[in-house]
């Protein structure tokens, strides 16, 4: 699976090479996803807001140990059929460990943490329930994992600082959900949100939280480490002004898109138009088949391309591969057909120079990650 060189056909014999019609790319990386919840596919209604989403995965995530088991292996095949040689998988629990253990795709596990912004001893409790899920996980070449923030709204300053001090590696990737609502901003802007009334209904009245009176990705920086790579989920909401401070935040910040899964949830998309022209590192995820039709990195570019026809296909490609790669930390081995990596090799059909604007187009697999 290694490449050894990169060269044209003018130094081959043409009776020799074999021809393809499409475009061959490296393997797709897939940045966002939540394979435990696989065996809710179908289970949570579209459109009905984020707030309504969470309380259906909350209710309904319960399920028999071997659906889920066999759910997660099916889709994981899925994903490999799809062209995915990457992935950076959210978890809670240790659902996925097994199939992570034998797996040819290379996992960057995030084990995310919330303590729904109650702080002191539901900080120090909420990193002991999710411990296990992180240390089930064998980190190696191939498997990498961080403790992380579940986004803004979940995670108070405490918990926030308890996994700072955990994990200072710079090399570390932390992954955190980041403005896939309006009233994720309406919380820390004003106070008055809807999150309010959701953390009601579970008797949290938020009684030592403080709204800071600017919008939720100023609270999560203000809490994160601005030399390890970090890659803000969704973005729905996110506006150039957010853009930029994250910039001047940090010069290693990612921004991960989940078309499809903003489509279920929300039926928005983010504002692809603004982040081009901020020049930000985009990569693209699927999130889980609970808020997804499919998990396919290029069934993604498809429905980027079908609401903004002006992105390039080779700017999507970027965004599906080499950023990827980046943003996991992988790119020494994955993201680009370069001399030495062994990113594996896609081929893909269709019409035109804009291979994902064809019904029929699709992927094969030619050569595996490896």
């Amino acid at each position: 699976g290694t490449i050894l060189e990169v060269e044209g056909p003018e130094n081959h014999d043409p009776a020799t090479l074999e021809k393809r019609h499409g475009a061959l790319v490296p393997g797709f990386i897939n940045t966002h996803c939540h394979l435990e919840l696989s065996h809710m596919k179908g289970r949570a209604p579209t459109g009905t807001g984020l707030i309504a989403f969470i309380e259906a995965v909350v209710r309904d995530r319960s399920s028999d140990p071997e659906l889920i088991r066999d759910a997660i292996e099916k889709a994981e095949e899925e994903m490999r059929n799809s062209g995915i040689v990457a992935v950076g998988d959210i978890s809670n629990q240790t659902d996925t460990v097994p199939v992570k253990h034998n797996s040819p795709l290379r996992y960057y596990t995030f084990v995310e943490c919330f303590d729904f912004l109650e702080g002191g001893a539901k900080a120090r409790e909420a990193l002991t329930r999710f411990r296990p899920a992180f240390d089930e996980i064998r980190a190696s070449d191939r498997h990498r994992k961080a403790l992380v923030p579940h986004a803004p709204y979940s995670v108070s300053i405490d918990l926030f600082g308890m996994l700072r001090s955990a994990q200072q590696d710079t090399e570390v990737t932390i992954s955190i959900h980041n403005q896939e609502t309006p009233e994720e901003d309406r919380l820390f802007q004003a106070g008055e949100s809807a999150f309010r009334d959701f953390y009601q209904r579970f008797g949290n009245y938020l009684p030592g939280f403080r709204p800071t009176g600017t919008r939720s990705i100023h609270y999560a920086m203000a809490h994160m480490d601005p030399g390890q790579r970090t890659l803000f989920v969704h973005n729905t909401c996110t506006g150039a002004e957010d853009v930029r401070a994250a910039h001047d935040w940090s010069d290693r910040v990612y921004w991960a898109t989940c078309p499809n899964a903003n489509l279920y949830i929300e039926n928005r998309l983010p504002d692809y138009r603004m982040f081009v022209a901020e020049n930000a590192r985009m990569t693209i995820g699927t999130d889980s088949l609970t808020s997804n039709w499919q998990l396919s990195i290029l069934e993604e570019m498809k429905t980027i391309q079908k609401y903004n026809s002006w992105i390039p296909f080779e700017v999507l490609l970027r965004w599906a591969t080499l950023h990827g790669a980046e943003a996991l930390g992988f790119d020494r081995y994955l993201g680009s057909l370069d001399k030495g990596k062994r990113p594996g090799i896609l081929l893909l059909e269709g019409e035109g120079p804009a291979f994902t604007t064809h019904p029929g187009s699709g992927v094969t697999v030619l050569v595996p990650a490896g």
